[in-house]
């Protein structure tokens, strides 16, 4: 597979056309944002934390039958994936109260929600991804009612997985946010990354905080936290090989 000319820069990766044009050349950055880019640093070692993290869990899903667009690990910072047509919503499910929906409810964070609940935000950067329903949605003409079914679906089935998994490392899935992709024949299909710059994750023993809101909130390095949750998926991933 050879890279070819860069597709697209985000604030968290570049993507890259290949010789196969149905495949594409990711590459992470050391740069880690919040606040929809209203904090930015470069953070060395990032890159390869995010990638590793995306990697394990996109192959654990895999495993368990959620389809997506990831192809296979290449380097500690890149990775190959199929090339989807992005649906223009970040898709967050919530499993505790945290965060913006702590803020918009005036709800005190922890509170386990009596079910999951799935959330719309549109992914406009210079409107700040606005939180949207349903009828928002067809209105602007995002996705059919009967593809906002299925990214609730696909979403909840997703939430049910890596509570699993994150449970097996002993961290708590707070909430999550995902984005999907149409394939060429009109699938729905994961897509984006899962890390804890994605996730909120909290240590199930100490409640500390495991995720980007570490630096979202300044109570530390996300450097060494992001190793933390490397480090415990390596090591159920060598647990299970050995069982």
């Amino acid at each position: 597979m050879e890279k070819q000319n860069l597709l697209y820069e985000g604030k968290a990766k570049r993507m890259f056309n290949t010789n196969d044009e149905t495949v594409l050349w990711v590459e992470y950055l050391d740069q880690v944002t919040a606040l929809n880019g209203g904090m930015k640093d470069q953070m060395q070692g990032k890159a390869e934390l995010n990638n590793q993290i995306t990697s394990a869990i996109f192959e654990y899903l895999s495993n368990q039958g959620i389809k997506n667009h990831f192809l296979e690990k290449l380097s500690k910072t890149e990775q190959l994936i199929k090339k989807r047509s992005i649906i223009p919503l970040e898709v967050v499910v919530r499993n505790i109260s945290a965060g913006s929906f702590s803020k918009r409810l005036g709800v005190e964070e922890g509170q386990v929600l009596p079910s999951p609940i799935v959330e719309f935000y549109y992914k406009k950067d210079e409107l700040d991804d606005p939180f949207i329903n349903d009828s928002h949605i067809a209105f602007l003409k995002l996705a059919t009612p009967e593809e906002i079914a299925e990214l609730k679906k696909q979403a909840l089935l997703i939430n049910e997985q890596l509570i699993k998994l994150f449970k097996k490392i002993d961290l708590q899935l707070v909430d999550f946010k995902v984005e999907f992709g149409r394939t060429d024949i009109g699938e729905i299909e994961l897509a984006d990354e899962i890390s804890p710059d994605t996730c909120r994750l909290w240590d199930i023993a100490t409640n500390k905080h495991m995720d980007k809101d570490v630096y979202r909130r300044k109570i530390g390095n996300i450097i060494p936290v992001y190793q933390e949750v490397l480090d415990r998926l390596n090591q159920l991933s060598l647990e299970n090989k050995g069982e």
